[in-house]
């Protein structure tokens, strides 16, 4: 598992599109953060990086795609899933390997946003009124839902051999997960009891209640539970072609 984990990490730090889709996650929060009228921190008033944390799911929402998009779909183009498959791993390593791999893209994409942290300490006129309990819970909910992003984004590279329709395919289960629910709850004909319901399904109740600086346990099973599922999707599909040959 280890030799893929350190493959795909490397596979995507020697393209120029891996740092491309970095630079691009990294350059659309600082603007959205500092430039952009309506959500920079300047004209919000206040020291706070709540502005941050409510536009980088949907960032998240496009970034992580595009860096799983070829965790199954290139080895699938290039026939070397078969290859990979005489090896001395199962097919769990290899899924975990890329989820893993996948996942430390995404830890380093949000590595550099720690500098805002010190920009609002330095911006703040009382530092003792900044929240860092909501920094700390909302940093912990980035991470749990881009987990389960990442998931979501290996079962859809699995599922098929071109990486622009195993993008859309993650893109939609992501946005799904994280804002449909949400969506669908709002709905006239699902209020009175169902719409409580449909909300809790989605990712947004689940990371807003994190953001808070309130670590729930059930916010973390949420997260865990939707992760080992699309993990398990990804293993079925990938085992469902193995056996198939």
């Amino acid at each position: 598992m280890l030799s893929i984990y350190l493959k795909e990490v490397k596979s995507f730090l020697s393209s120029i599109a891996g740092y491309v889709a970095l630079f691009v996650f990294l350059l659309a929060a600082g603007l959205f953060l500092w430039v952009l009228p309506d959500t920079n921190m300047l004209d919000y008033g206040y020291a706070s990086m709540a502005q941050f944390f409510i536009i980088s799911p949907w960032l998240l929402m496009f970034l992580i795609p595009s860096i799983t998009m070829r965790a199954f779909a290139d080895e699938y183009k290039a026939g070397t899933m078969d290859w990979l498959h005489t090896k001395p791993v199962t097919t769990s390593q290899i899924v975990a390997g890329k989820f893993l791999a996948a996942g430390t893209l995404v830890v380093i994409a949000l590595l550099p946003t720690v500098v805002y942290i010190f920009s609002i300490y330095w911006l703040s006129v009382d530092v003792h009124s900044i929240d860092f309990g909501a920094i700390v819970g909302s940093y912990l909910g980035l991470l749990f839902l881009s987990a389960a992003f990442t998931a979501i984004g290996i079962f859809g590279s699995s599922l098929t051999e071109n990486q622009i329709v195993g993008f859309l395919i993650a893109l939609f289960l992501c946005f799904l997960m994280y804002s449909g629910f949400e969506a669908l709850s709002r709905i006239d004909a699902f209020r009175g009891g169902a719409d409580y319901y449909l909300g809790m399904i989605g990712m947004d109740y689940h990371y807003n209640s994190m953001s808070r600086g309130v670590l729930d346990s059930r916010d973390i099973i949420y997260f865990l539970s939707v992760t080992v599922l699309f993990l398990t999707a990804a293993w079925a599909v990938v085992k469902n072609k193995k056996d198939a040959v």
